[in-house]
């Protein structure tokens, strides 16, 4: 017998039944608008489905990073998907854009039916907290890329908005509030950093507290919009805090004449990320430069309804605080 390609190391046959699998599981992300079902050469999206005067699509790529290494090292595979779909919706949400469709992509040395299930289960899930469609994707078995057992994953999201309402730092006003959304803990960032800072029998002893997933904020900030925008822009700007942190991120909302202040004394700290900074003997911006420190969005509104868009998310579940204001500045991010 000659050489083949599942002799390589690489099992079609196997990528088949695994598409086959999850098809039903796909079908329960569906939406207004999309066209057919996954297996196609592309995915197609009706964009007259969506009532927008002016539609601007918006697009997002992102991947959920080392956090993967933990999800692989407990051998906990169902809530990285949903990471990976909050890592795309969220940023594509703060230009104010609806997220439509999303699709996939998974590597791995060896597939695994069971494992990539459940990876796949909290795509389904993510997209479904997001109202997007999981409209298709790719998943390679790439032997001698990837040892047996891992894999990496990367999402791509494509949204709309209104050309006429998309939010950024062009809006911001100085005087503007500056209000902060609770996040559900480390998010997806910082990771290298954690597996640092704890031993490898912490973290896995530790596993369902590091893996719980990024929060999704897509339906209550949309919400928010539809209350706050109607007929002004009450909400400025948002900024997704991920890598980079508040230095990085926030600054984007951020106009060139202007500062965001932002005061770490005005919400709760998680108490993971302080046991993090006294164990590593991290300083305070290298913590607000990595980790989200309990704030995942950051939204910039006109002062006047700031209490009332804080009342408004924590009627969606969502915990919020005022956590700072725009003032002169340089574009720049001060924590004080």
């Amino acid at each position: 017998m000659g050489l083949s390609y599942k002799k390589a190391g690489v099992d079609i046959d196997k990528a088949n039944i695994f598409v086959d699998i999850i098809k039903d599981m796909v079908g329960q992300s569906s939406r207004r608008g999309v066209m057919g079902g996954i297996g196609g050469f592309g995915a197609f999206f009706d964009l007259s489905s969506v009532k927008c005067k002016s539609p601007v699509l918006v697009s997002s790529c992102d991947g959920v990073g080392t956090k993967l290494k933990i999800a692989i090292f407990a051998n906990i595979h169902n809530t990285v998907g949903i990471d990976l779909v909050a890592m795309s919706v969220n940023d594509v949400l703060c230009s104010g854009a609806e997220p439509l469709f999303f699709l996939d992509y998974i590597a791995t040395g060896k597939l695994d039916p069971h494992v990539l299930k459940d990876v796949a289960k909290g795509i389904v899930i993510g997209c479904k907290q997001a109202d997007c469609a999981l409209v298709g994707g790719e998943t390679a078995e790439m032997p001698g890329m990837y040892k047996c057992g891992d894999y990496d994953l990367a999402g791509f999201c494509v949204g709309v908005v209104d050309k006429k309402k998309i939010l950024g730092s062009a809006r911001v006003k100085l005087g503007d509030a500056v209000i902060g959304l609770e996040s559900s803990g480390l998010h997806s960032n910082g990771f290298s950093l954690v597996r640092k800072v704890f031993a490898p029998e912490e973290l896995k002893g530790r596993a369902h507290d590091f893996l719980k997933p990024t929060r999704i904020y897509v339906k209550p900030v949309l919400a928010a919009l539809q209350k706050f925008n109607a007929k002004d822009c009450g909400v400025r700007a948002l900024a997704h805090i991920t890598g980079g942190g508040f230095y990085d991120k926030a600054s984007r909302a951020v106009p060139k004449n202007a500062s965001m202040v932002l005061y770490k004394n005005a919400w709760h700290v998680p108490e993971v990320f302080g046991e993090m900074q006294q164990r590593g003997k991290i300083d305070d911006k290298e913590m607000f430069r990595t980790f989200n420190m309990g704030i995942g969005m950051v939204v910039v509104v006109r002062d006047h309804i700031k209490m009332d868009v804080v009342r408004a998310f924590l009627k969606m579940g969502v915990k919020s605080t005022i956590i700072g204001e725009i003032a002169k500045g340089t574009g720049n991010v001060a924590i004080i």
